[in-house]
């Protein structure tokens, strides 16, 4: 009996060595640095089974041996691998993949919609945006996508992500009219974007916009028109928004809804999609009197109270544009109202 004792006692002591030794190989090579020379991109589809996915991932050179990688999933646990786009880094682990794959580590890709784009430009950047699906139901309303830089997984739908740009809006101008300026000649919220997207569209220029917001206030509230140029290229554009020639006087008689040329009061709707700076810049204008303001030349504009001084800038304009000596600009008011 003794003997028989004996004898178990020895080969249960090699099965513990061969399993110890087994264990410790295997969470060496679990560990191990992986094949892939170089990082490398896997879409694992959802509904991949874990068999397919250790397919993959040899395919993609990312693993030598797929039975390691489904021995090493089985005794690891029963934490789901994620779908989803991966870039595994170069000669990672069975146990780096395993990590990023039950994180859901995927790639993250971004899509940057710059302020003052029309939605028809918005809707050609998106269709051009690697990683989206499906086109959209229906073309969004002008002025309701925020700017700004958006993330995404592979697969996202392009209705999802104009989604979330309208609700981003929508907070954002919630957001700002609650604390807005007292007194300003804005019916609604609606009105605000509205004059929001002009300025937008008439400076690249940040510190100009409360600045411009005031002039176009100021006319408002005197019933002066607007004659702002971006609306008509927006009217004649066909709401596209990009003109590849300078207005004509043509252009400034069009019948449009959108030419505040021709028409009292703000354009019909939003003339392009303006960013958080514009919409502040209208809910909280800069105090002044002015109702003018022209192009300096240099990238910005010059800005005056009477019209007699706003012709005498846009002579200079035109006479730098001639290459003419200028004499100095009448400036801008820094007196508040």
């Amino acid at each position: 009996m003794n003997r028989w004792l004996a004898r178990f006692l020895v080969v249960l002591v090699i099965i513990i060595a061969m399993a110890g030794t087994a264990l410790w190989w295997g969470r060496a090579k679990i560990a191990q640095p992986g094949p892939a020379m170089e990082s490398a991109s896997v879409v694992i589809p959802r509904g991949t089974g874990t068999a397919d996915i250790a397919s993959l991932l040899q395919e993609a050179d990312v693993i030598d041996h797929p039975w390691l990688f489904l021995t090493a999933v089985h005794l690891s646990g029963h934490q789901a691998l994620m779908a989803g786009e991966y870039n595994f880094p170069a000669h990672a682990s069975i146990a780096t993949i395993m990590d990023m794959m039950r994180r859901g580590q995927t790639v993250v890709h971004k899509l940057t919609i710059a302020e003052g784009l029309t939605v028809y430009q918005v809707m050609a950047q998106m269709r051009q945006a690697g990683g989206l699906t499906g086109n959209a139901a229906q073309s969004p309303e002008e002025g309701s996508l925020l700017p700004q830089t958006y993330f995404y997984s592979l697969g996202d739908t392009r209705d999802a992500l104009l989604a979330r740009m309208t609700h981003a809006m929508n907070e954002l101008i919630d957001e700002l009219w609650r604390r807005r300026a007292p007194d300003l000649p804005f019916n609604n919220k609606i009105e605000a974007l509205i004059l929001a997207s002009v300025v937008e569209r008439e400076t690249a220029i940040p510190e100009e916009r409360p600045h411009i917001a005031a002039v176009f206030l100021n006319r408002l509230r005197l019933h002066m028109k607007l004659q702002s140029d971006p609306t008509v290229i927006f009217a004649v554009s066909n709401a596209e928004g990009i003109l590849d020639r300078p207005l004509t006087r043509d252009d400034l008689a069009v019948k449009s809804p959108y030419n505040t040329y021709q028409v009292e009061g703000l354009p019909a709707g939003p003339i392009c999609n303006p960013g958080r700076a514009s919409l502040e810049a209208v809910l909280h204008p800069m105090a002044v009197d002015d109702l003018y303001f022209v192009a300096d030349g240099s990238g910005g504009h010059v800005f005056s109270k009477s019209l007699t001084d706003h012709n005498r800038n846009v002579g200079n304009l035109r006479r730098l544009e001639n290459g003419q000596v200028v004499p100095p600009a009448v400036k801008k008011s820094k007196s508040p109202r």
